[in-house]
């Protein structure tokens, strides 16, 4: 019976340390692929996000870094981070449009020609990748105006400034595809003509290297290939049967998801500047305060995330001001002129034509809707407020009736305000008789008769 207890032990005792050595072995071994996913904008979030899933990938020594995309496009200065720190990694990057009906438009060509192994999923497709971000009408798409040969304009940018950005995304792609060995004809012509191609398709024009239908085909695939990293060096890939991880978002790059949207961005903005107000208008309120500089540095801070156009930027703030002037001083004009401001400001903000980085007129309606509100209302009330009477203090004394509760000579006592007060008057006054308090000197009432109330008919 020892014995078979002893053996009993010992195979638990190997099974457990099985258990628990074998994700570690198959990290130690280099088979490990981590898998990250863009799906949407990309952003300052998404750069974040993916420059955090490579530090990972280099400490844990995986064996690639699955890059999963379904995108839209997005911002070009994250784009270019995003693809600055594909390039330096030393972990092979497979850049993967999928699950089928996917999309890598726009920012999302750029990435997939600058990861080691592109690759697509059927029913999934890439191109679109025109720079729009400068605003205008798309450059090089034809313009409709046939030449002496009868033949449609294509490829004259509009102005000097689409030409340059054009010629930019131009040279930049082309430098991805000769980096990585793919099509760059036709990568010129995605972002002069907007083109695009579907899987198949892509595979066939040599813009990409494989398609698959899921991650566990694309690993089998990946098998044995060669590629080249940063500095340099070749690795060949083994990743037949590498132990498959997902890497989700960090604090920092949800936190940037959240704030770097022109709507949250926008919204922190107003929230912060109304806090301040009321906080100048009711000194020592301390919450709206500390809430309003909060969401006004985070709205700051997200702003300088995001490309703005600072004269959008100050028009919103001088109708912010027109706004508050006419509620103090009402002409019509001037809340109109502040109206206009504000609105013109907002629609120029952001100079960003992106998908998913454009505001949103419902957001502009609400906010100017409750700041007009807000201006004629409350900053209204305040204002009559300030020219009422006064209603404590010495002057709000003045005309209060007071109750005679001992009377000596000129001086005595009497009860107004709901308290005692030490009062002074030129007349003799009895114990309950009914007075009116005419001035304050320091703590002391001024008192006098009250005057005769006349009533209906003229009688008193």
């Amino acid at each position: 019976m020892q014995t078979m207890k002893a053996a009993l032990v010992a195979a638990i005792t190997v099974v457990a340390l099985t258990c628990c050595l074998l994700p570690s072995s198959a990290e130690e071994s280099g088979r490990l692929a981590l898998i990250v996913s863009i799906d949407g904008a990309i952003g300052p979030a998404s750069a974040s996000y993916v420059r955090e899933a490579l530090a990972k990938a280099s400490e844990r020594r995986a064996e690639v870094v699955l890059l999963r995309m379904n995108t839209p496009g997005g911002l070009n200065s994250s784009m270019r981070e995003i693809i600055a720190d594909v390039l330096a990694s030393p972990i092979p990057v497979i850049g993967y449009v999928a699950p089928s009906g996917a999309h890598a438009a726009s920012a999302g060509t750029y990435i997939l020609y600058a990861t080691h192994i592109a690759a697509m999923a059927p029913g999934t497709n890439i191109g679109a990748a025109t720079p729009v971000q400068i605003g205008g009408p798309l450059p090089g798409l034809p313009s409709g105006t046939p030449d002496k040969d009868g033949k449609d304009k294509k490829d004259e940018p509009k102005d000097a400034m689409t030409a340059k950005a054009t010629n930019d995304a131009v040279a930049f792609i082309r430098s991805l595809a000769e980096l990585r060995s793919r099509n760059a004809d036709w990568a010129e012509k995605a972002v002069r003509e907007a083109a695009t191609l579907s899987a198949n398709g892509a595979l066939e024009a040599h813009a990409i290297d494989l398609v698959a239908r899921d991650q566990a085909e694309l690993l089998r695939q990946l098998d044995g290939r060669v590629v080249e990293v940063a500095g340099g060096k070749t690795q060949r890939l083994a990743t037949k049967d590498a132990v498959v991880e997902a890497i989700e978002p960090g604090r920092i790059s949800r936190f940037l998801a959240v704030i770097t949207d022109p709507n949250v961005a926008f919204i922190l903005l107003m929230v912060g500047i109304y806090g301040l107000i009321f906080e100048f208008m009711s000194p020592g309120a301390v919450a709206p305060g500390v809430v309003g500089a909060i969401c006004l540095l985070i709205g700051l801070y997200a702003l300088n995330l995001l490309p703005i156009n600072y004269a959008g930027l100050a028009l919103m703030l001088v109708g912010l001001v027109l706004l508050t002037v006419e509620a103090f001083n009402p002409t019509v004009v001037i809340g109109l002129g502040g109206i206009i401001a504000f609105v013109l400001g907002a629609l120029m903000l952001f100079r960003v034509e992106a998908p998913g980085y454009q505001l949103s007129w419902w957001v502009i309606g609400i906010t100017t809707a409750v700041f007009v509100g807000f201006a004629l209302v409350v900053l209204g009330s305040l204002r009559r407020a300030a020219k009422a009477p006064e209603r404590v203090g010495a002057q709000a004394m003045r005309g209060l009736s007071a109750e005679i509760l001992d009377w000596n000579g000129n001086e005595g006592h009497v009860f107004a305000h709901g308290e005692r007060w030490q009062a002074r008057g030129a007349d003799a006054f009895e114990p309950g008789e009914t007075v009116e308090v005419a001035s304050v000197v320091d703590l002391t009432l001024l008192i006098r008769r009250a005057p005769a109330r006349t009533g209906e008919g003229g009688t008193s």
